[in-house]
């Protein structure tokens, strides 16, 4: 009898214990609902665009190996889609120094190729060089032979190139190094409305070196020392120097040095010899030279514990600019390829998607309109005239009417009705979404709206003719890109 009571007490202990576990996670998620309906509701407030405009950097900062322009984050679009975005030229030899910040980011490599490191916490040096007779080995992580001394080790390392989105979650510290020849341009966009972010409704950068704030003497106007000194600062200039030095088991002159009182370099330093990091061979990167063999990662890593499996080898990194992956293609209007949680699943965490088209020349976007996300959209080459139609109080006219071109920057809230038609060099774009699986509803074309009503419908609702609603539904069969109706069309080169 005592058994059965015993076994009682214990069912009923590891009952208790499953109610309390699920209440709380029942709490988180209810809680994670209410953060982003607030947040929601947020937005709303600040979507009251009475017109759009298609926008170039607002402010610019000069470092010692690089520039960053800014997109000004109080300006209403931004603000409607609750988004901050940069651009970032890094020389060749440039880093930018280490820094997290307060929200999800995606970041497109417009042009060059270099060396992302990131520090997920908890996450092993999988990185290491050693020491044997007077050669240095790069290795993985593993075993270290007899006669081997530790050189160096670090958390891998992420190599991009042109036409590359990376995507990083909120807090995740990284830094960025130019290892080619030709100056690296990325543009970013930070998801400041995302559930992610527990502060306020800005991006907030924190430096784990330098000092950034020193860059505005630099700057043209008192509104750019303004924007300049809110870029960020550095995390240990706030620190007691003798709580630093023993927190770190090194000298007051050295814990001084992780200050960086009199650094005038900026975010973006110049390492004059090189970097030297520990990194496969650009040869064969992708495969490791262990012990003067070569080993592919992919299928011999040490893997210490399924916390690696997952979180610590998690990709972020996806090329979006091979015209092979293109999710649409018209011979003689253009492609469009999309990344979305399927594709790189830390989407899917971080709750954001993106895309990158080509137009050629004087082809078109179907009109259409994002179901569940905005969309920030930024001219890498040519240019589009992009028409926006906003909610009812302002049907009468477009939010905007005009010229999308290179470098500029247009936010096109969620709902919002778009179309684009390509100039005469063609039009070429990457978007950012607000959504990790971000659904378009296209007006015109193949699968559209207005294919998927009954004739009779569109007959009663435009009063006009049978044949007249045929041809609305039927005389475009692409779908989403529209191929020029001229006999004067041309089309441009692909890309």
């Amino acid at each position: 009898m005592a058994k059965y009571r015993n076994c009682s007490l214990l069912l009923l202990t590891f009952g208790l214990c499953f109610l309390a576990i699920s209440q709380r996670s029942e709490g988180y998620r209810l809680r994670s609902r209410s953060e982003r309906s607030i947040q929601t509701v947020e937005g709303r407030e600040r979507c009251e665009i009475r017109s759009l405009n298609a926008r170039e950097p607002n402010h610019r900062v000069q470092h010692e190996a690089g520039v960053t322009e800014m997109w000004e984050q109080d300006n209403e679009q931004m603000q409607c889609a609750n988004v901050a975005a940069a651009r970032h030229i890094i020389e060749p030899n440039g880093l930018y120094l280490p820094n997290f910040h307060n929200a999800p980011m995606l970041a497109y490599i417009v042009q060059g190729n270099g060396i992302l490191g990131t520090i997920m916490p908890g996450c092993p040096e999988t990185y290491e060089s050693f020491q044997q007779e007077g050669r240095r080995i790069l290795g993985r992580r593993g075993r270290t032979e007899r006669g081997q001394t530790m050189d160096d080790q670090h958390q891998k390392l992420h190599f991009f190139r042109q036409g590359d989105i990376l995507a990083l979650p909120a807090g995740v510290a990284h830094w960025w190094y130019n290892d080619g020849d030709a100056n690296i341009v990325m543009v970013v966009m930070h998801d400041i409305g995302s559930h992610l972010n527990q502060l306020d409704q800005h991006l907030r950068k924190f430096y784990l070196a330098g000092n950034p704030g020193a860059q505005a003497q630099h700057t043209v106007s008192l509104r750019e020392r303004r924007l300049a000194h809110n870029i960020g600062s550095n995390i240990f200039k706030g620190f007691d120097v003798e709580l630093l030095a023993e927190s770190f088991g090194v000298s007051l002159d050295t814990a001084r040095q992780l200050q960086c009182e009199n650094d005038r370099r900026g975010s973006i330093v110049r390492v004059y010899e090189g970097l030297g990091v520990v990194r496969p061979p650009r040869t064969i990167r992708g495969r490791w030279i262990v012990n003067n063999s070569t080993t592919s990662t992919d299928n011999n890593e040490m893997m210490e514990n399924g916390l690696e499996e997952t979180f610590c080898s998690m990709r972020i990194r996806e090329n979006i600019e091979d015209p092979e992956r293109a999710d649409v293609y018209t011979a003689v209007g253009g492609r469009i390829s999309t990344i979305t949680s399927f594709d790189l699943p830390i989407l899917q965490h971080i709750k954001l998607s993106a895309k990158r088209g080509y137009l050629y020349r004087n082809a078109m976007i179907a009109p259409q309109w994002n179901m569940n996300s905005h969309e920030i959209i930024y001219c890498i080459r040519g240019r589009a005239r992009v028409q926006v139609v906003g909610s009812s109080s302002h049907n009468s006219r477009p939010l905007f009417d005009g010229e999308l071109q290179e470098g500029q920057l247009l936010v096109i809230p969620q709902n919002f009705a778009s179309l684009a038609m390509a100039g005469e060099e063609g039009f070429e774009w990457i978007t950012f979404m607000t959504s990790e699986n971000a659904v378009s509803s296209s007006l015109s074309g193949r699968a559209a709206v207005m294919t998927a009503l009954p004739e009779e419908v569109i007959m009663n609702m435009y009063m006009i003719s049978r044949q007249d609603a045929r041809r609305l539904k039927y005389n475009r069969r692409e779908m989403t890109i529209l191929s020029p109706r001229s006999t004067t069309r041309g089309i441009r080169a692909a890309a």
